[in-house]
This record gives structure tokens, C-alpha cells and sequence, in this order.
């Protein structure tokens, strides 16, 4: 198995167990909801069925965002032999590793540090279309593009 093919699966596990802890949070404040409904105290009753409310909403927006998360780096599985920084590209720099994919932060694999950035990002973006050799400078800090996976 690749380098590649190995980050590729640690970032599809975060965000599937991410997916996971947000849907079992979602059924747990389901379940709360429906005890909640049969309480009758009135005001502070009321008061912590939108609280309630809320975070379902707001779980149900970060579930939303994972599975985009998911659907995105699921394409990038097959992309291979390519010369120029795209979405899905390995790039080593002079100061790192990154993941051209979705911003999921570090890994470390294979005793090698990876960080996974969105092409959005402002790196990212500046990365974006540049071949081996290439450099770009982003807050002060100078990126030689060194290898492209």
C-alpha cells in the first residue's frame, strides 16, 4: 500500500467516526427531546426544549458538513500520475507534507507528519496548479514544491 493510498484511508476513518459521534449525538439529544416533551414545568420547561432545539440544529448543520467532507475526499481515491498540484495531490514542500483534500489537520503516517488542507485554504489555493520546483510564498513563510504523489 502507498503513502497515498494510507493517508487516504486514515482521512475517510476521522471523518466517518466524525459522521458517527454526530449522529450519536443527534440520538441522544432526540431521546432528550422526547423526555423533555413530557415534563410539564412550565417556563424552564420551554427554555430547555430550545435549548434543545438548538443543538439539534447545530448538529445537524456539523453532520451536514462531514458528509460533504466524506463525499469529497471519497473522490480523490483514484487520482494518480500527475505533474501538476490538483485536488487530491500529495505534496511534499521543503516544509512538509500536505493533503491537497479537505482541512482534517495533522495524521502522522508512516513516521511522517501529513497535514491535510482544503485547496480553499489560502496554501492551498496558492499550491493549486504549480509542478515540481515551483515555489510560492504564503504569510512570509517560502513553499518549494519538492514532490508531487
Amino acid at each position: 500500500m502507498t503513502i497515498k493510498q494510507k493517508i487516504f484511508l486514515k482521512y475517510t476513518n476521522v471523518i466517518t467516526k466524525k459522521v458517527i459521534l454526530i449522529q450519536q449525538a443527534l440520538t441522544e439529544l432526540k431521546e432528550s427531546g422526547a423526555n423533555e416533551t413530557k415534563s410539564t414545568a412550565g417556563d424552564k420547561h420551554e427554555t430547555a426544549l430550545a435549548m434543545l432545539q438548538i443543538e439539534q440544529a447545530n448538529k445537524r448543520m456539523q453532520l451536514h458538513e462531514a458528509l460533504e467532507q466524506k463525499a469529497a475526499i471519497e473522490k480523490l481515491e483514484n487520482i494518480t500520475n500527475i505533474t501538476k498540484i490538483v485536488h487530491g495531490s500529495l505534496v511534499k514542500t521543503n516544509k512538509g507534507y500536505f493533503y491537497i483534500s479537505v482541512a482534517l489537520g495533522k495524521a502522522l503516517i508512516d513516521d511522517i507528519t501529513i497535514t491535510a488542507i482544503s485547496p480553499q485554504s489560502p496554501l492551498g489555493a496558492k499550491l493549486m496548479s504549480l509542478c515540481v520546483h515551483d515555489i510560492v510564498e504564503v504569510n512570509g513563510n517560502k513553499y518549494l514544491v519538492e514532490e508531487i504523489m
